[in-house]
């Protein structure tokens, strides 16, 4: 049985019964509880103390029970202030163990929830679409899904050279970034298109794929949105199989969305016109990171990943 203190209620019971002189162990019959506790109290009143005394002293008592609380040094805080404006999860920062912190990975998620380090950069949170949202934008009349997708690459998630693609759409709606993330190494790739319309999409993975070693890359996968129409035509040019994400299911993709939602972190926001914003830039976004560790990649960087799984004559024509 789990042991609880008297309540505010029970100590003026307790008053109330010494006052009349009411013998300890009627009065812990009655109350269900330990001899022992009543007494306690009735010896704190013959002090001729009031029960208000009494319950301002375990107060006073009780806050000093418990786990201290945890404080990292000026270095440690330091370190961890440093990592979390690189984008650095708290997680990560644990987990990498680049640099001793002397606390769990839950005690200094904690530390951010009390106010202690900046949370702007920390991951979102919430839902981003209601629930039973269903999908109104165009679909493919023909398609190869991502269930075909599956058969085919049963072991997709432990094999390299698997894209999966979106866009990522700026302000008015009037320009565009794609992105495109190898699922094994989770490296995040951007590219700046010329316009939102099918044809600009398209001629610039064209050539993207021209720079990049030929079949480096097995599939992609897209979503179902219209700037995607010209799929067969990126197919036949650069060898490769594409597939749709069923419409309306977004988890389907959910590397890929997640990354967007990191590049729009980092500084590709909704409010941005792509067009007045040089690709160099918008390429150190997904390098930063690319060059942070994530715990799903036993706390290695996606690019560490990506370079340990080509070949070294491929990587020497890449670099």
């Amino acid at each position: 049985m789990t042991y609880t203190h008297l309540t505010t209620d029970e100590l003026v019971i307790i008053e109330s019964y010494f006052n009349i002189e009411k013998p300890v162990a009627l009065v812990a019959q009655s109350l269900n509880r330990s001899r022992q506790t009543i007494y306690n109290v009735y010896s704190f009143l013959k002090q001729g103390k009031k029960v208000l005394d009494y319950y301002r002293q375990y107060k006073q008592n009780k806050s000093r029970c418990g786990r201290r609380s945890t404080v990292l040094s000026d270095e440690q805080s330091t370190y961890v202030q440093e990592k979390v404006a690189q984008g650095w999860s708290p997680d990560v920062i644990i987990g990498r163990g680049e640099f001793p912190i002397d606390c769990s990975v839950r005690t200094l998620y904690r530390m951010f929830k009390k106010g202690l380090f900046d949370t702007q950069s920390l991951p979102m949170k919430g839902k981003r679409k209601p629930n039973n949202h269903q999908e109104k934008r165009g679909k493919q009349a023909f398609r190869r899904t991502i269930h075909e997708r599956n058969s085919l690459y049963p072991h997709l998630t432990k094999e390299f050279g698997h894209l999966e693609v979106d866009t990522i759409v700026g302000v008015k709606h009037k320009s565009a970034v794609i992105t495109l993330v190898e699922c094994l190494s989770k490296v995040i790739i951007t590219l700046k298109p010329t316009g939102r319309r099918a044809e600009d999409i398209e001629n610039r993975l064209n050539d993207w794929f021209k720079s990049m070693p030929k079949h480096l890359f097995k599939s992609m996968t897209f979503d179902c949105g219209k700037e995607f129409s010209n799929w067969r035509s990126i197919s036949n040019s650069n060898d490769i199989a594409i597939f749709f994400a069923d419409p309306g299911t977004p988890s389907q993709r959910g590397l890929n969305e997640h990354s967007n939602g990191l590049l729009r972190r980092d500084g590709l926001p909704k409010t941005m016109d792509f067009r007045d914003t040089d690709e160099t830039f918008i390429q150190s976004v997904a390098s930063k990171r690319n060059h942070i560790p994530r715990k799903s990649l036993n706390y290695r960087t996606p690019l560490e990943v990506f370079l340990s799984c080509i070949d070294k004559d491929i990587l020497s024509s890449l670099i």
